[in-house]
């Protein structure tokens, strides 16, 4: 559901390599860190600081929707 739901805000479209930067800048670009989203939007490249916080706060909202129950969780294979 977060790809579909970020897709389909404001932010724009967001690659991959993108996502996976952005996760790993908010692991080191905690809520107290001065600047954070300038810092997280320099780190991902190609992105504002009000777009790299646009696609927090929409992570955000999925989380709450997969937590609340209201996405179900995928069903993965388990292997023998």
């Amino acid at each position: 559901m977060a790809s579909s739901s970020m897709s389909s805000h404001g932010s724009g479209s967001w690659t991959a390599k993108q996502n996976k930067v952005f996760e790993m800048a908010l692991a080191v670009f905690d809520k107290d860190t001065p600047d954070r989203w300038h810092n997280v939007a320099k780190a991902v490249g190609g992105k504002t600081a009000e777009e790299v916080k646009e696609h927090f706060q929409i992570l955000v909202e999925d989380v709450k929707h997969i937590e609340s129950g209201r996405v179900p969780y995928p069903k993965y294979r388990t292997s023998a």
